[in-house]
C-alpha cells in the first residue's frame, strides 16, 4: 500500500477510533441490549452497568456510522447489522469482534512487545477469561461456517478412513471432513475445556456417532493413533519454528503410514512481504505469542520433511487464513 503524503497516515493513524468504539460496545453487550428493540442510552446504561453520559457518547458515535438508528432519544440497531449484532443468530459475528476486541487491546500494547521481544499483554476482557477462551472457539466456528463445507470439498485427497483434528474446537471442520468422506470417522483432539462445546456442536448433528473427543494438550501429550489424515488448522502460526518442527514429528509418529498432513493457515511469499494479510497477521502473533508467526513455505516445507514427511506441496494459495500445505508420511 503506498502512503501518498501526510494526510494519508493521518487517515490510517485514526483508523483506530472506530474500532475502539466497536469493541467496547461488543465488551459491554451493548448492542444486545438493544436488538429486542429500541431504547434510551439510560435504559441501555442501567442494563449494562454503565455510565449513562459515557453510553450515550458511544451510542452517538455508532449511530453517526449507521451501525444504530438513532430517532429522538431512542436507539435501536440498524436493520442490515441485525443478524450479525445477535449472539442467538445463527449469521452473528459477535463472538469474532469479541476476540477482535481482544487482539486490539494487545495490538495497543505493541511498542513495549517490540522493545522486549515479549507480548506485553493486558490480561483478560471486561467479560473475564473464560468468557474470552468461549468467543476465541466460536470465532473459530465464525471463522469456517461458510468456506469449511466448499474447501474440503476443493482439497480432500479421497479414501480418508479417519481424521484426526488437532485442536478442533467446536468441531466445524471436522463436519466438513466427515460430509466429504461418508464412510470415514474422526477424531477432535484439544483442550478438556474446549471438548464440551464440541460436544454440544456435535449433538446437534447426525455426525456425532462417528466422532471420538479425545481431550489433551497436542503441544505436549502423545496423539491419538488410527487416524490417515491429521488436519492441522490454524495452529502452525500459533508456534515457534522448533514447537512446529516438535508437533510435526508427534503427528508422524500418530499416523498410519503413507498418512496425510494438510496444515490450513497464512503461507507467506519467500519476501514475507505478502500476501499483506500475512505480514500483518504475522504482527498479531508477536503482539499475543512467545514465538508465533507467519510461515512461508520453504519454512513449512523444511521443518515438514525434517520430521520425515514427504511430498510437500501448497495445494491451495489463498491471501488469507485459507492456504492448504498437504504432505505424507514417509
Amino acid at each position: 500500500m503506498a502512503i501518498g503524503n501526510g494526510a494519508q497516515l493521518l487517515k490510517i493513524m485514526q483508523g483506530y477510533q472506530l474500532p475502539c468504539i466497536l469493541a467496547a460496545a461488543v465488551d459491554l453487550d451493548l448492542f444486545e441490549r438493544l436488538v429486542p428493540g429500541a431504547r434510551t442510552a439510560a435504559e441501555v446504561a442501567a442494563a449494562a452497568g454503565t455510565d449513562v453520559r459515557a453510553t450515550t457518547i458511544v451510542l452517538d458515535a455508532l449511530a453517526a456510522v449507521d451501525l444504530l438508528v438513532k430517532q429522538g432519544d431512542r436507539y435501536r440497531v440498524a436493520a442490515e447489522y441485525a443478524p450479525y449484532l445477535s449472539v442467538d443468530s445463527e449469521q452473528s459475528v459477535m463472538a469474532m469482534l469479541q476476540h477482535q476486541a481482544n487482539c486490539l487491546r494487545r495490538w495497543a500494547r505493541l511498542p513495549w512487545t517490540v522493545r522486549s521481544g515479549v507480548p506485553d499483554q493486558p490480561g483478560p476482557s471486561l467479560r473475564g477469561e473464560d468468557a474470552d477462551r468461549e468467543s476465541f472457539i466460536e470465532a473459530m466456528h465464525v471463522v469456517a461456517r461458510d468456506v469449511a463445507d466448499p474447501l474440503i470439498q476443493e482439497i480432500h485427497p479421497g479414501n480418508v478412513r479417519c481424521v484426526l483434528d488437532l485442536g478442533g474446537a467446536s468441531g466445524s471442520w471436522t463436519l466438513a471432513w466427515l460430509k466429504a468422506e461418508p464412510a470415514a470417522r474422526a477424531i477432535i483432539f484439544d483442550l478438556p475445556h474446549v471438548i464440551p462445546m464440541a460436544r454440544a456442536r456435535l449433538a446437534a448433528t447426525p455426525f456425532a456417532d462417528r466422532v471420538t473427543l479425545v481431550p489433551g494438550d497436542f503441544e505436549s501429550d502423545a496423539l491419538p493413533r488410527g487416524a490417515d489424515l491429521v488436519w492441522v488448522s490454524a495452529i502452525i502460526h500459533q508456534n515457534s519454528p522448533e514447537q512446529n518442527r516438535a508437533l510435526y514429528r508427534r503427528i508422524a509418529q500418530a499416523l498410519e503410514p503413507r498418512g496425510w498432513i494438510y496444515i490450513r493457515d497464512m503461507v507467506l511469499e519467500a519476501s514475507r512481504t505478502a500476501p499483506v494479510a500475512g505480514a500483518l497477521f504475522a504482527v498479531n502473533m508477536l503482539a499475543g505469542t512467545a514465538g508465533g508467526n507467519s510461515y512461508s513455505l520453504p519454512d513449512i516445507q523444511d521443518a515438514l520433511q525434517a520430521a520425515g514427511f514427504v511430498d510437500v506441496e501448497l495445494v491451495r494459495r489463498d491471501d488469507g487464513m485459507h492456504s492448504i500445505v498437504r504432505a505424507r508420511v514417509g
